[in-house]
C-alpha cells in the first residue's frame, strides 16, 4: 500500500502520546510516517517522543518555536507529510491494530478518497464508556447539521484530492476541513466497525460545550461564509441535534 502520513498536534500529553505512539507502530500495515507536532509542551511529552524517534525512523519529531494551538500544529505536519493517504490521531487517542489496513482496503476497493469511521469513547485510565456509530456516507449539507466525523478515524486521499490544510481557528478547525474537502467530492464514507478509541479527558479543550458552540457559529458564518438565515438553520440541527437523527436527511 501506499505510504501513509499521520498527523499529531501535541501539547501537554506526557501520560499518554507513548501509547498513542505503539497505537500505530502497532498497525499491521508497516508503511506509514507519524509526524508528531509539539505545541510548546511544558511537561515531559517532547524528551518521551524524541526517545521513541531514537528507536523507529518512521516516528518524526518538530516543535513550534510559539504556542500556536492545534490548527497550526497540524498543518505545520500536513506541510511535511510526503505519504499520499493523510490520517489523523490526537496524542492522547489509540488506534485499533487494523485501522489502516480496514481503512484503507476500503478506500481503494471502493476507489474513495475520504473516509471515516465509529470509534469507541475511552476513559482516562482505558475503560470503555460508549461507542459512537457513524453513517454509511454524508455530504457537505449533512455534515454542516451536525458533525458526525471524529478526527482520530480520518483518513483522505492526496492523488485524488489534492493536499488540503485545516482553517486556522482555534477550535473545530478538524470540521472545517471536513467541509472543504466535502467542496471537492460529494459524499465522505463511513466504516461502522469502530477503528478507534477516542480518550474523553476531564477539562480538554473539546469537552467544553459552550465554547464548541460559539466556534462552530464562527466556523459558519466566517469560514463557511453561510447567510445569516443558513447559519441559523444549521445551527439550530447542530444545538438539537445529533447523530442518527433527523438532521442527516438532505435539504
Amino acid at each position: 500500500m501506499a505510504l501513509v502520513s499521520i498527523i499529531t498536534p501535541v501539547y501537554n500529553s506526557s501520560d499518554f502520546i507513548l501509547d498513542s505512539i505503539k497505537s500505530v507502530v502497532n498497525q499491521t500495515v508497516e508503511d506509514w510516517e507519524l509526524i508528531l507536532v509539539d505545541d510548546c509542551s511544558s511537561d515531559s511529552t517532547a524528551q518521551i517522543i524524541k526517545n521513541y524517534a531514537l528507536t523507529d525512523s518512521r516516528v518524526k519529531f518538530f516543535q513550534l518555536e510559539k504556542n500556536s494551538g492545534a490548527a497550526v500544529a497540524r498543518n505545520f505536519a500536513i506541510n511535511e507529510a510526503r505519504g499520499r493517504y493523510i490520517a489523523f490521531l490526537d496524542s492522547d487517542d489509540l488506534w485499533h491494530e487494523e485501522k489502516l489496513s480496514k481503512q484503507l482496503s476500503f478506500m481503494q476497493d471502493n476507489q474513495v478518497a475520504f473516509t471515516y469511521s465509529s470509534y469507541q469513547q475511552i476513559d482516562e485510565e482505558g475503560n470503555s464508556l460508549s461507542e459512537i456509530s457513524v453513517p454509511s456516507k454524508v455530504g457537505y449539507k449533512q455534515l454542516l447539521k451536525t458533525n458526525v466525523i471524529g478526527c482520530l478515524t480520518v483518513i483522505y486521499d492526496t492523488e485524488m484530492i489534492g493536499k488540503h490544510e485545516m482553517p486556522l481557528i482555534r477550535k473545530r478547525q478538524d470540521f472545517g476541513l471536513w467541509l472543504k474537502l466535502l467542496k471537492t467530492v460529494d459524499y465522505a464514507y463511513g466504516i461502522k466497525e469502530p477503528l478507534a478509541f477516542y480518550r474523553v479527558r476531564k477539562g480538554s479543550i473539546s469537552s467544553n460545550k459552550l465554547s464548541a458552540a460559539k466556534f462552530t457559529w464562527d466556523l459558519y458564518r466566517k469560514i463557511e461564509c453561510l447567510p445569516l438565515h443558513k447559519a441559523l438553520y444549521y445551527f439550530s440541527c447542530y444545538a438539537i441535534g445529533g447523530i442518527a437523527k433527523s438532521c442527516f436527511l438532505k435539504t
